[in-house]
């Protein structure tokens, strides 16, 4: 019986280090999110005779994952910012974040914007920072009377316009991608194919649903300076409705980031964690996906991918994990 051979490949400012560090590999784990926070690797190597020197920080990294029968799939290039050496036996350990995420995406700024369009803002920041702008037509048509940045990263800004319109807000692979979380297209509106996993193909599974979130709906309060008083909107049903503290500036906001929370609601209620046995580098967040071989109330569930994680090991092969929430 043949088994099969996982297959991976790290290169350092365009040096091929894969054949140099594979008899060393400890594991190699890359981690994606959806948004908000970046992509991952974490590099770990034995360095017991002392040869391997400390990589700088600041250095790219390009990581490709796969199998030797089926071929390496490139997951990116991410920057280094942590490096660690401990002992003994010696161990270097490396932290990259993804590429895309430069320095001044993170630097604060202060500016507004007036009477423009959530596109129009979105294509405003992926132009300062070279990025392509991969957004959902129906979201960028979105008005925005006005929008303030406080002392605020242009990533910061991303990630709460994310969070108001329940989007994936993200950069990755060179483009500004926002996007509706769940419709199971990309950005562009090219479908997304759902992938179908059954028990057989992983060793591990969690699942878990809880009553305790499950709110009918959501409540947003907002202020109308005409008649200076707070008035309310809700989304959804009152019966067990959760309230959203802050007030916001106009009744389209709050009832943007009431549709939201419901939604993460929803998503919410129940989980799904499967790791597989054999690897799949082809899996990443936002795509959809069927199970079989489980409970009724699992098997007959749409899921979403929120985080994936790949883990390569010197002794145990490739591994995938998955974060799953209810799609709806």
């Amino acid at each position: 019986m043949s088994y099969p051979i996982p297959q991976w490949r790290v290169v350092l400012d365009g040096t091929d280090l894969t054949e140099r560090i594979a008899p060393r590999l400890r594991d190699l784990t890359l981690t994606e999110c959806r948004g908000g926070d970046a992509d991952q690797l974490d590099l770990s190597i034995h360095d017991h005779d002392g040869k391997m020197a400390l990589p700088k920080r600041g250095v790219r990294l390009s990581v490709a994952l796969g199998w030797k029968a089926t071929g390496l799939i490139d997951k990116g290039t991410f920057i280094v910012d942590e490096v660690e050496y401990s002992g003994a036996p010696d161990i270097i350990t490396v932290r990259a974040r993804s590429a895309d995420l430069t320095a001044d995406m993170r630097t604060r700024r202060e500016r507004s914007w007036h009477n423009t369009t959530l596109g129009a803002v979105l294509n405003a920041l992926a132009g300062e920072h070279g990025l392509t702008p991969r957004v959902a037509d129906a979201l960028a048509r979105t008005k925005l009377p006005h929008l303030d940045q406080a002392n605020e990263s242009d990533m910061n800004l991303l990630t709460r316009l994310g969070q108001r319109f329940d989007a994936v807000a993200t950069v990755k692979a060179g483009a500004l991608v926002f996007a509706p979380i769940g419709a199971g297209t990309t950005a562009t509106g090219k479908p997304l194919p759902t992938v179908t996993l059954t028990r057989r193909d992983g060793d591990q599974h969690r699942y878990s649903v809880a009553d305790r979130d499950a709110y009918t709906g959501v409540r947003a309060y907002w202020v109308d300076k005409g008649k200076a008083r707070r008035q309310s909107v809700l989304v959804g049903t009152d019966d067990n409705a959760n309230r959203l503290r802050e007030s916001y500036a106009d009744e389209a906001t709050a009832r943007q980031h009431a549709h939201a929370e419901l939604e993460r609601v929803k998503r919410g209620i129940a989980k799904f964690d499967y790791t597989l046995a054999i690897g799949r580098a082809d899996l990443f967040p936002e795509q959809t996906v069927k199970v079989s071989g489980f409970k009724p109330e699992i098997d007959g569930q749409r899921w979403l991918i929120a985080k994936t994680t790949h883990t390569v090991s010197g002794s145990s092969g490739f591994s995938t994990s998955l974060e799953l929430e209810t799609a709806a």
